[in-house]
């Protein structure tokens, strides 16, 4: 860069990026300056927007260092779970609109095809990226191309079974992909120093590699030394770096290097983008890289709202409404101290699930798995086969991951595994990919498991009581955020399985039936219509005797789901009138048939017609004579 160009902006490194091509036309001395600009500037935007922080200050440097090296978009980059990705939005032509991150049709949090050509894969959800960065790269041979896939997962998102399918694969297409392991749960290890970096640069230049070839070659001629030389390369590689697994997986491991160092992260990836084959880089990282409060408690920093990065995170003032993940935290130690039977599990989402005070308070019966929610529910099945009682806090979004182990572990052995899923329905900021829209249209067609959804607070501690003392599978769906505000109480009994209850007995044509928090807009335009209100509860069974009762008192029921309408509660409500042949007409309303996008969780609702404004819309509509015409 010239430096007489410079001008008196805060970012005159970063003013001249409109794309990655002049992140690459960039002289490498310039590209530590650009890293310090990118990290000062992403902490003052996401500061103003609130989002995923840590993460994206530790992947600054991977970020620059890419993009410098590979010739993107021609080139895919594929980031798992795709919350780190704010400086590669930056980088890539996004930089204007970060002041919309997460906001109604704003920038999105993760990456997403449709946003951008440089998003090359759509990710949200852990351990994606070595599978589709090997399609790529398959299909990629396939057409004769000359393209390098890239897949960059964290530590976290290794813990997937699917991440080493995918591995598994890899290895024996030989397919030219490169997977970088983006280290940050542990410090930078004396490893990690001048003999390291030197050793990685050595390991992946192309005299090492060129010779390890033509030495294959020659052991071919004579298996037995071929094989006693792969075990001694085997164990001077294990003294001095952790890759012997990946090596058995047929990659050849490099690193693990400081991913903060750019002196040694260019040489190291211009020797691996000319080497053919798997390639696997372990890069250590620290998240909240260059922002001292991130990097003291990366947890808080993880997942921000809107605040003044000089000042910090300050704690809340006031105590406000308890949210539905504290009633089911604290439900969760009242519980395990009246049963010594209750164990819970989790993959992944201690803090998210509200756990902290369980894994603090009940060690032994803390299990967090990692995010493996597949091996969650079977490994909760087993300790229910056993006499225990497991508890499997889960997001909503995240259970689909795991739904052949619910089907054929849990519900089909009738065993007793409870389920808290947290984040039913619309969740706001994190979008598509993590709205809980379909977990009653796929729990609802299972044998055996009975489905609740809490209206408020206190009918969710006692539905999660309820589920617990249930001898089979259960799942308790409520929504993110705090409920309407009703107290609990501090006792606990267990609600009649598949009973509902009406809230207000109507005179009016309409009847609601109302699943979950949808109770709240039902009764606030109950009395325009003079309607019956019902609180359903349970979504399977479904109270059929309080819907054949609405049915023949109401020309009109109207059911309200926070779910998608396809193979909804709904659509049991209007099974049930039918089966009965009755007359009265069922209008369902909830989710429509299209993935809804991220927004502040009141415009996402205005925009479904779930609002109250909606209902109330849905419900006169309803109610206008039918055209026969």
């Amino acid at each position: 860069m010239d430096r007489s160009l410079q001008t008196t902006s805060a970012y005159p490194l970063l003013d001249t990026i409109g794309s990655p091509a002049d992140v690459r036309a960039l002289d490498a001395r310039d590209l530590a300056p650009l890293a310090a600009e990118l990290r000062r500037f992403l902490l003052e935007s996401v500061s103003r927007t609130g989002g995923h922080l840590s993460s994206n200050l530790g992947t600054v440097e991977l970020t620059v260092a890419l993009h410098h090296i590979y010739n993107t978009p021609h080139d895919r980059i594929v980031w798992d779970v795709g919350h780190q990705t704010y400086a590669h939005k930056i980088l890539t032509g996004r930089r204007e609109r970060m002041s919309t991150l997460r906001q109604y049709q704003g920038v999105s949090g993760f990456p997403r095809r449709c946003e951008s050509e440089y998003d090359t894969f759509g990710t949200a959800h852990s351990s994606t990226s070595i599978s589709a960065a090997l399609g790529m790269a398959v299909a990629a041979r396939a057409q004769g191309l000359k393209r390098h896939s890239i897949a960059v997962i964290g530590d976290g998102a290794m813990t997937a079974g699917m991440a080493f399918e995918a591995l598994n694969n890899a290895g024996v297409e030989d397919a030219d992909i490169l997977v970088i392991l983006n280290d940050n749960d542990m410090s930078i290890s004396p490893p990690v120093g001048a003999l390291n970096k030197y050793l990685t640069r050595l390991l992946s230049g192309q005299t090492y590699n060129a010779a390890r070839r033509a030495g294959a070659k020659v052991l071919e001629l004579a298996p037995s030394l071929k094989e006693f030389a792969k075990r001694a390369e085997e164990h001077v590689k294990g003294m001095i770096t952790p890759g012997t697994l990946f090596e058995e997986f047929g990659f050849h491991y490099y690193g693990p290097i400081d991913g903060h160092d750019l002196d040694a992260l260019i040489p190291t990836l211009e020797n691996l983008r000319e080497l053919p084959g798997p390639k696997f880089l372990h890069v250590i990282t620290k998240k909240g890289y260059g922002y001292k409060l991130a990097e003291a408690d990366p947890i808080l920093y993880h997942g921000v709202g809107k605040f003044d990065h000089h000042a910090g995170i300050q704690a809340a003032k006031g105590a406000g409404k308890l949210t539905y993940t504290q009633v089911f935290g604290d439900w969760l130690c009242d519980m395990a101290a009246l049963s010594d039977k209750l164990m819970a599990v989790t993959p992944a989402m201690r803090e998210g699930s509200g756990m902290v005070r369980f894994a603090q308070e009940y060690p032994t019966r803390y299990f967090d798995v990692g995010i493996a929610e597949q091996h969650a529910l079977t490994f909760a099945a087993g300790i229910a086969c056993e006499g225990m009682k497991p508890v499997v806090a889960i997001y909503s979004t995240f259970l689909q991951r795991a739904y052949d182990q619910l089907i054929h572990d849990v519900c089909l052995q009738n065993l007793p595994v409870m389920m808290a899923l947290d984040r039913a329905g619309l969740v706001g900021a994190d979008g598509a990919t993590h709205h809980g829209a379909f977990d009653l249209s796929y729990l609802l067609c299972l044998p055996n498991i009975v489905v609740m959804t809490p209206s408020d607070e206190n009918e969710c501690r006692q539905m999660l009581y309820t589920a617990y003392l249930h001898e089979g599978p259960s799942a308790v769906r409520y929504p993110r955020g705090s409920g309407p505000g009703v107290p609990l109480q501090s006792d606990m009994r267990a609600l009649p399985i598949g009973k509902g209850g009406l809230r207000r007995s109507g005179n009016g044509e309409v009847a609601l039936l109302a699943f979950g928090a949808m109770l709240t807009p039902a009764l606030a335009v109950a009395d325009e219509f003079d309607a019956s209100v019902a609180n359903m509860r349970f979504a399977k069974p479904l109270d059929t005797a309080l819907v054949l009762e609405l049915a023949q008192r109401h020309a009109v029921l109207v059911t309200l789901e926070e779910n998608a309408l396809i193979g909804g509660a709904g659509s049991e409500v209007e099974r049930v009138v039918n089966d009965a042949r009755l007359a009265c007409r069922v209008v369902r309303i909830g989710l429509p048939d299209r993935f809804v996008d991220h927004g502040d969780p009141s415009q996402l609702m205005a925009e479904v017609g779930l609002d109250e404004a909606g209902v109330r819309a849905r419900v006169r509509a309803a109610l206008q004579p039918l055209d026969v015409g």
